[in-house]
């Protein structure tokens, strides 16, 4: 059986909910299993998913026809690259008009394209409710709801936030400790590399911390990719 190629759409209508940090772990992930990866950020002004990777990744204005175009038929592409797309929250409504305008999700199953949403929660009436219109509108498609805690913390009422979105397929990505978080913001630091071979300027507490943090999350991606698989497989008997 061949393996589709994945798709992942992190994607917030809001600011401040960690999607482009979905995305540089992910990216991360795969490229610490030295599995290549293609990335595409779609905010034009401040591209910080690009400048963490800018060999691997893209900067897309989707208010432009020819963005547009260099966007959804790389997309389209069943090469075995998974693709990552970061969703400005200003791009937020402009992306999925464009996707239902194109037929880009029939067309990606035509194509053995398999496109999954990363949707991130917040504590906000209208982050749930353009959730369920992405998953009325695209019953077929993946989604997965990211809980970011270091940046868009749910509190003590987080289950019950959560059960109200349609979907039982969950990311939950911890908060850091400000000091370590701050190590984020370096440029220059790869967290596939890290866990391999850590900057050797880098103190101990720092190196274990994001360990620390890193570790589950990547468990996460894996788990699902193998859960991913398993479904596909299934479908096609």
């Amino acid at each position: 059986m061949s393996r589709r190629t994945l798709v992942f759409v992190a994607c917030s209508p809001h600011p401040r909910s960690g999607v482009s940090t979905t995305a540089r772990l992910l990216t991360d992930f795969y490229l610490s299993r030295l599995t290549e990866v293609e990335g595409f950020d779609t905010d034009p002004h401040a591209p910080r998913y690009h400048e963490w990777f800018p060999d691997r990744t893209r900067v897309i204005d989707t208010a432009d026809i020819r963005g547009q175009i260099s966007l959804f038929d790389r997309l389209l592409i069943d090469d075995g690259t998974p693709k990552i797309v970061d969703v400005w929250q200003r791009a937020y409504d402009r992306f999925f008009k464009t996707v239902k305008e194109i037929g880009f999700v029939e067309e990606a199953r035509a194509r053995g394209v398999e496109p999954i949403v990363l949707f991130h929660v917040d504590h906000t009436d209208s982050a749930l409710a353009s959730a369920k219109s992405l998953s009325a509108a695209w019953r077929d498609v993946p989604m997965v709801i990211v809980q970011n805690e270091g940046a868009a913390p749910l509190g003590a009422y987080a289950h019950e936030t959560l059960g109200h979105y349609p979907s039982t397929r969950r990311f939950l990505i911890g908060a850091l400790d400000g000091a370590v978080a701050k190590t984020l913001d370096e440029p220059d630091l790869s967290l596939s590399r890290l866990l391999v071979s850590p900057p050797p300027e880098m103190s101990i507490v720092i190196r274990a911390a994001l360990k620390a943090w890193i570790a589950p999350i990547f468990t996460q991606f894996r788990s699902f990719e193998l859960r991913h698989e398993l479904d596909g497989a299934q479908f096609l008997k």
